[in-house]
């Protein structure tokens, strides 16, 4: 069995305000959807990227998912690769959005304008 993926943003960030939510977030999504076995980890980081940025999630959720698809084992090549699919069909714009966030998280440096690029 993989490592089991055990979540609590939900309890501390909203425990107190919006206590099912958090349940449902903590004990549903991320107890059991992300530890049900027949598909990898691997494999479900890369869905929820492209779920996300279909969807045009580019806040710090798409970041953390992004961090958490390169900490199971998504390489530089295969994300810029799952992010030029994915924009074909969910689009120009949202297809730069991620590639801005996968830069950061993969630390890759912008390079430098030349004067004509300016």
């Amino acid at each position: 069995m993989a490592e089991k993926i055990v979540q609590t943003a939900g309890r501390t960030q909203l425990g107190e305000f919006a206590p099912m939510f958090a349940h449902l977030n903590d004990d549903m999504l991320f107890g059991e959807v992300w530890n049900e076995e027949a598909i990898d980890v691997k494999t479900k980081c890369i869905v929820t990227v492209v779920s996300l940025m279909a969807s045009g999630i580019t806040d710090s959720s798409l970041s953390y998912h992004l961090q958490n698809a390169k900490a199971h084992g998504v390489t530089k090549e295969e994300i810029a690769a799952i992010i030029t699919h994915a924009t074909m069909y969910a689009g120009w714009p949202k297809g730069w959005a991620v590639f801005r966030l996968a830069k950061e998280i993969w630390n890759e440096e912008e390079p430098a304008q030349t004067d004509k690029e300016r």
